[in-house]
């Protein structure tokens, strides 16, 4: 008899991606004891014979915390000061706590361009690939730095999206502060959570176009993208990031683990 859910322990390549709201405290500083939680759950799964691509936000996060100025920046000068310098913290700080395993990781910065020119598309797939190959894992985000207006995705989940496509992978995982996609107002106790979303199935009814308090997606963009890739034939979870142990409860029991699964066509 098929199952409900579809169960992670069928998948080899999965795409996890990391919203800042998940990275972040209520104050907008970086959580250093979640970022330590999501790279343990990330080794136990590459020990369970996983390969794992993060794609990870709080970039600007980690600037804007780090440097103090004293004079007006506009909103792209922001970003790309705070990005620039974030950035590196980001990914330090990744490296030294993957290091505490022995796993290897490479950044991974892209822009919107790298998918629309064919050369520029097989170049990074092939970088990735080659990095999976030899064991690395895959840290990519958006290069905040030079991507700006129309230069930039809609938001991470549109990047993570488009990165599973591109490396075939078997899920995507989007991390969010929620448990997934509900039935009304997350606040309201009535409210339940969708757990399973057939492909073709609309859920624009129960879409709130609000925005992250912290980056720049929300539901309305992790449901866009959630279709759009099990469009193209891979499964999509929507789970809540600060759960502990989220990817291995999904892993080892999805039937207890409130989220919300898209079924791939």
């Amino acid at each position: 008899m098929l199952e409900r859910f579809c169960r992670l322990y069928d998948m080899k390549r999965i795409v996890v991606k990391v919203g800042s709201n998940v990275l972040t405290t209520d104050s907008g500083k970086l959580d250093i004891t979640r970022m330590s939680s999501l790279v343990d759950q990330i080794a136990w799964l590459r020990w369970h014979g996983y390969e794992v691509i993060l794609v990870s936000s709080g970039a600007v996060a980690c600037g804007r915390r780090e440097l103090q100025v004293d004079h007006h920046l506009d909103s792209v000068e922001q970003r790309q000061l705070f990005s620039a310098m974030g950035q590196v913290k980001l990914v330090n700080l990744y490296y030294d706590l993957f290091r505490e395993y022995n796993i290897h990781i490479g950044q991974v910065l892209t822009m919107k361009s790298n998918f629309q020119t064919p050369e520029q598309y097989r170049n990074q797939q092939a970088c990735m690939e080659v990095m999976l190959q030899n064991g690395v894992i895959p840290v990519v985000n958006e290069n905040d730095t030079v991507c700006v207006t129309e230069l930039m995705f809609t938001d991470n989940d549109e990047l993570s999206g488009l990165i599973a496509q591109m490396m075939k992978a078997e899920a995507l995982i989007l991390l969010s502060n929620i448990d997934g996609i509900y039935t009304g107002n997350p606040s309201d106790p009535e409210s339940e959570v969708i757990r399973s979303v057939a492909p073709g199935e609309s859920l624009d009814k129960y879409i709130l176009p609000s925005k992250s308090s912290a980056g720049r997606g929300g539901m309305e963009s992790k449901y866009n993208t959630a279709c759009q890739t099990a469009e193209a034939g891979i499964k999509v979870i929507i789970a809540n990031g600060n759960r502990p142990d989220i990817l291995r409860l999904l892993l080892e029991n999805p039937e207890e683990t409130v989220h919300t699964e898209f079924l791939p066509k």
